[in-house]
């Protein structure tokens, strides 16, 4: 049994965090579910929203009403979806990726890890991109310093290294940090949009005319991909839950947490869109505050950005830390982490010195981002159904084995139901799918021209998984069993 037995088992009584991805024992389980409304709201502290939020205004030609309805659609389908499956790490004890290997087999598990590993090395990479540039609009508006490579090279690498010290650290930090950084993004948000209402001509906002239905729907899909980014890590942060924890109260807490930060700085960016046309089309997603805002304002509000953004970078490496441990780096979560931050500081410096369009490459990735996290979604989601109708818990022993003793081994260490669905419906998402990188062979259909890649797959991979027979998990004797057998055949065989 391969039982990683290396890790630490109990979390550290002090701010450092030194639990791997072994499951949180139940007497451990001290969390409350209020805690995880900071943790959301710290998760969507980013100036991109605002840039996000422009878009829909100059390139989906939406109006104000329509762009409330977008943001509020797009929070509530996205981080809806993370508290519904946040509830399976209050059932486990265990991070998502962890508890994925129920679900698809401890082998099977691997393939969709890889691809959600390297989402989220490009999650990380725009994070640290986007706070490499508010931080040099920062000297530039309070000292006059003017961008240049090398600048950028050391502001760059400052963000990372900042974010790798702050994500391990672990929950306890992060919680800590989350609760003051909403306290200080909240007031300077406030001022933000005080500002706002007293500058900007209203009458031109609320003229504009309204777009087009199918731009709403894409509009929808562009925003709600960065909460949809977030499903697989949910289980990370409800973890620490008792189970008598209401699934209910977690759902509710992780949607009111992102949508209380979405909703408004979708309509800021829509506001400021109006104002200043060409926002959407800026060099880098930061700058622009420097031209719309005082400077008294802009600088503390860019610095608060800052750490919100540190913070969100600090949670996925969080998470990304344990897929890392789950796909069978032999490190410690510190040094997994470590990996992460070293290609978000190489994919930063090509992001920020070679390419020419940030928000081109960012609205791509969110698109691939959407789709390849979907296919996981649905299979997870029907996986998690039939547990709760059948009263099935996690079995933390066989989480931790990747051998043929596994409860989760299946057949050959893969569960073909999960492994067909999942393949299936990533395969037709990237059909469906239209981006400057690449167009699907089915982009020209409803579902492609109205962006819905990302729903069609979460529904493909979610029927064939139900339509499938139910995977069979192999009780434990039978495993022992079958595991001893192999072993007498290779010594007969010898």
């Amino acid at each position: 049994m391969d039982n990683a037995s290396n890790l630490s088992t109990a979390e550290s009584g002090g701010a450092i965090e030194t639990r791997g991805i072994e499951p949180v024992p139940d007497h451990e389980r001290h969390g409350r579910v209020r805690e995880l409304i900071p943790t959301w709201v710290a998760a969507n502290i980013s100036v991109l929203l605002l840039t996000m939020g422009a878009a829909l205004v100059v390139f989906n030609e939406l109006n104000f009403w329509q762009v409330l309805i977008v943001a509020a659609c797009a929070a509530l389908a996205s981080f809806g979806m993370v508290g519904v499956l946040s509830v399976s790490g209050k059932w486990g004890g265990a991070p998502g990726a962890m508890l994925s290997r129920a679900t698809f087999g401890v082998r099977g598990n691997l393939f969709p890890g890889a691809i959600l590993w390297v989402a989220r090395f490009g999650w990380e990479t725009i994070n640290a991109v986007t706070g490499a540039y508010a931080v040099l609009t920062v000297l530039d508006l309070l000292l006059g310093v003017k961008s240049n490579t090398a600048l950028i090279v050391i502001t760059l690498f400052a963000f990372v290294a900042c974010t790798f010290l702050v994500s391990g650290m672990g929950r306890k930090a992060l919680n800590v940090c989350n609760k003051w950084s909403t306290y200080l993004f909240g007031v300077f948000s406030v001022l933000v949009l005080g500002y706002l209402i007293a500058n900007i001509k209203w009458d031109e906002v609320f003229s504009k005319p309204a777009g087009t239905t199918a731009m709403m729907i894409a509009g929808i899909g562009t925003i709600a991909a960065g909460g949809i980014s977030w499903v697989p890590t949910g289980p990370d942060f409800a973890r620490y839950l008792p189970h008598a924890a209401s699934g209910k109260k977690i759902v509710t807490a992780t949607v009111s947490g992102a949508g209380v930060v979405m909703v408004p700085m979708v309509l800021m960016g829509a506001v400021m869109a109006v104002a200043t046309p060409g926002l959407a089309d800026a060099p880098d997603p930061v700058s622009f505050l420097g031209d719309i805002l005082p400077t008294w304002l802009a600088v503390p509000y860019l610095i608060t950005a800052i750490v919100g953004m540190l913070l969100i970078n600090s949670l996925s490496m969080y998470s990304a830390g344990f897929t890392a441990q789950t796909m069978g780096v032999k490190l410690p979560r510190a040094m997994a982490v470590s990996i992460n931050a070293i290609i978000s500081l190489v994919g930063g410096l090509l992001l920020m010195l070679v390419a020419k369009s940030f928000l081109s490459s960012f609205i791509t990735f969110l698109i691939l981002l959407a789709v390849s996290f979907s296919a996981w979604i649905g299979v997870y989601t029907v996986d998690m159904a039939r547990r709760k109708a059948r009263a099935v818990r996690y079995d933390a022993e066989a989480l931790m084995d990747t051998g043929r003793t596994s409860r989760y081994w299946y057949v050959g260490g893969f569960c073909w139901q999960a492994m067909t669905a999942w393949t299936v419906a990533l395969a037709a998402g990237i059909c469906f799918t239209k981006c400057d990188w690449f167009t699907g062979p089915l982009a020209s259909t409803f579902v492609g021209k109205y962006g819905l890649g990302w729903a069609a797959t979460i529904a493909i991979s979610a029927l064939i998984m139900a339509v499938l027979p139910v995977p069979r998990e192999v009780a434990a004797a039978d495993a022992a069993g079958a595991a001893a057998g192999d072993e007498e055949r290779v010594k007969v065989g010898a």
